[in-house]
């Protein structure tokens, strides 16, 4: 048996604070941390001992990694880092509060702009300094690819590339493989391989550092998908996350 764990990053500053994030760079909190190190409990206790492992250029990710692969005592092995499964870029919004958006827009104009599978926000400003041409971290990237704004089918499209030449590949050859990214990227790779409609993928809600195991059989075809953890304890995170940007 082959198995990936897909594992989005613990609680953000921005998290916390119901910001838009997407790509700005924002540090892990305390409760963040603690959530890393449970997931890395949680892995341990499983047994897991990952080959490889593969993460996003934003610290909330790589962070989480760093503190699993501690608790694993697995910090040697090779990790690679992508901007290709970096967040959701939230154009314009990235750094409003969710509620006072939602008060200012409107709730439902809110939730298109985070759960639409085709709308975008409104585009960051070629001169705004928040525009990634300016990020010294994307220098090797080509002006086209990087992102003003992105819808979700956007992000998926970036991301697919490196899940198909890279990652997927990989698994072919280890055992087990780690992926430590974001709700939106790693959304990209669940709806890929469940067969996930667009309406469907929308739904899904993924919580902060809770591994989703996916097992596949020697011929790589998915066996088996499911979350490491108490299953209440992971539904009320999967209700907070949908409620973001309620009042």
């Amino acid at each position: 048996m082959k198995r990936i764990v897909l594992l989005r990053h613990g609680e953000s500053i921005w998290n916390r604070e119901n910001r838009f994030t997407g790509w700005t760079d924002v540090d892990l909190t305390d409760v963040g941390v603690q959530e890393a190190a449970a997931a890395g409990e949680a892995l341990k206790a499983e047994g897991f001992a990952f080959a490889r492992a593969y993460t996003s250029y934003l610290k909330r990710a790589v962070k989480t990694l760093d503190t699993v692969l501690d608790v694993l005592d697995r910090d040697w092995i090779p990790v690679e880092k992508s901007w290709r499964l970096n967040e959701k870029h939230y154009g314009a919004l990235q750094g409003l509060n969710k509620s006072e958006t939602a008060a200012r827009y409107g709730e439902e104009q809110v939730r298109i702009w985070r759960r639409s599978y085709d709308v975008a926000p409104e585009p960051l400003a070629e001169d705004d300094p928040r525009n990634p041409v300016f990020d010294v971290r994307y220098n090797g990237v080509p002006d086209p690819y990087l992102p003003r704004t992105e819808s979700l089918k956007e992000t998926i499209a970036r991301m697919l590339p490196y899940w198909e030449c890279v990652i997927f590949p990989a698994l072919k050859r280890e055992n087990e493989l780690l992926v430590v990214a974001h709700g939106n990227s790693l959304r990209g790779v669940i709806k890929h391989l469940k067969g996930l409609s667009d309406e469907e993928i929308v739904r899904l809600n993924l919580p902060t550092a809770v591994p989703y195991v996916f097992e596949f059989d020697e011929e790589m075809r998915l066996q088996n998908d499911f979350f490491l953890g108490d299953p209440e304890a992971i539904r009320a995170k999967m209700e907070a996350v949908a409620n973001q940007g309620k009042r």
